[in-house]
């Protein structure tokens, strides 16, 4: 595979920005090969400078639930183009993507717009421990809620794909009151809050997680965690930046009928473009200023590009068939992959939400970070290499899910398929 203008933008990358990224999972760390210079998009595929196309299975790490530029989409954001960008007011499009999203959401009766996943996290954990009264927060090993300070504890993601523990730059304070436990655990939960309850404002967990790679919850375990939240008194807090609107138009609450306190969305709800929210009762969101004591602010919240994409997207989600669609292709690529490794007599261990997917290699099942950081890293380097030269491309990270999208075809699958049963018996080169 021709990569000339990919190694040519790395070596400019790297004298402008730490580690040639903007984000650090970017930088392909993990895994060997040059990240390839992207020039655009369309539909399930992405095109690089270098004349290669790739099925796109990154999707910009999950907005782009309907490939990339859909026309709808495209022609919102022109017309609000047109009208202007950012002006420091209310406007009529940010009321519009509210109300679309508290008519989707069964918990969410208020939502605030903020920019990012990582501003959603920080702000539902600032309005938990404000309405409790209470400082501690408890959330999963492996999950990753953004980098605000007190949630990069027991971090996921990148976190977990450059071996970084927790960060440097993050005082102990700021996560002395987090405490960690392992996903999926429902005895740990009990334990905890047997123990702590009285102190906890906030258990945040991803309903379906997928910083540790795609890793669904195990039967009884939201439950739970919706019973020992009430039982004491803190608030539960589901971070849906990636399953809202993505696993279910109702996102994961719809899907396994658990109902938060607080939910903090993200990625699908703007199409692509910055975006973040946290809602949830009219009782708990009205204590947010102007309406009540706790402050959040941000001078670009509901920007007017962002919300003109995302009304545009979950008015294409709302209409046809798009669920059914991303059911069945991510069947197909999940069946598919079973029966390569099957067929090769390699361990692997394929999971699936939807359209999240993410294969962890030479293990039975993973149901925790611990589950998955037992994959092995090598065997998975060497698919991503095999991915990569072959057209397609996978997040390069062990601890990131994959995506699909309703524009990837059967076909598209196949080949997904194809080269993982190649990539199975692919040997890890040294990174470039």
């Amino acid at each position: 595979m021709n990569d000339a203008c990919a190694r040519a933008l790395r070596e400019r990358a790297e004298r402008v920005l730490p580690g040639g990224v903007s984000s650090p999972v970017r930088a392909f760390h993990a895994v060997p090969g040059v990240p390839p210079a992207i020039v655009r998009g369309d539909g399930a595929y992405l095109f690089d400078a270098d004349g290669n196309r790739y099925i796109d299975c990154v999707l910009a790490y999950g907005p782009h639930i309907l490939g990339h530029n859909p026309p709808e989409v495209a022609s919102a954001l022109r017309e609000q183009l047109q009208r202007g960008v950012a002006f420091g007011a209310t406007t009529e499009i940010e009321v519009e993507l509210a109300e679309r999203i508290v008519d989707a959401l069964p918990s969410v009766e208020m939502v605030r717009f903020v920019n990012s996943g990582t501003e959603a996290a920080m702000s539902a954990v600032r309005l938990a421990r404000a309405v409790t009264g209470r400082d501690v927060v408890v959330k999963f090993d492996g999950a990753y809620h953004g980098h605000a300070d007190a949630l990069l504890a027991g971090a996921g993601s990148g976190i977990a794909t450059l071996a970084i523990p927790g960060s440097p730059g993050v005082p102990a304070a700021a996560v002395a009151a987090t405490m960690v436990l392992p996903y999926n655990d429902a005895d740990a939960l009990r334990q905890c809050f047997a123990s702590a309850g009285d102190r906890v404002a906030a258990l945040l967990v991803e309903p379906v997680a997928g910083n540790m790679g795609c890793v669904p919850p195990q039967p009884g375990f939201l439950e739970t965690a919706r019973a020992v939240t009430r039982e004491h008194g803190a608030l539960l807090v589901f971070d849906e930046v990636m399953s809202g609107f993505r696993v279910a138009y109702g996102g994961a609450q719809e899907l396994y009928g658990v109902m938060p306190d607080l939910t903090c969305l993200g990625k699908v709800i703007g199409g692509g473009l910055p975006v973040g929210a946290y809602g949830g009762a009219a009782r708990v969101m009205e204590q947010v200023a102007p309406a009540g004591a706790v402050y959040q602010a941000g001078t670009l919240s509901g920007n007017p590009l962002a919300m003109a994409a995302g009304c545009a997207t979950l008015d294409l989600l709302r209409r046809g068939d798009a669920y059914a669609r991303l059911e069945m292709v991510g069947e197909r690529l999940a069946a598919g992959m079973r029966d390569a490794a099957g067929g090769a007599g390699v361990s692997v261990a394929v999971n699936r939400v939807g359209s999240m997917l993410t294969p962890f290699v030479d293990v039975e099942a993973v149901t925790d970070f611990a589950g998955a950081k037992a994959a092995s890293a090598e065997r998975f380097a060497a698919l991503h290499e095999t991915w990569l030269e072959g057209g397609v491309l996978w997040p390069p990270s062990q601890f990131e899910a994959g995506f699909l999208s309703t524009a990837h075809t059967d076909s598209d699958a196949d080949r997904i398929i194809e080269l993982f049963a190649v990539g199975l018996s692919a040997k890890t080169k040294v990174r470039a």
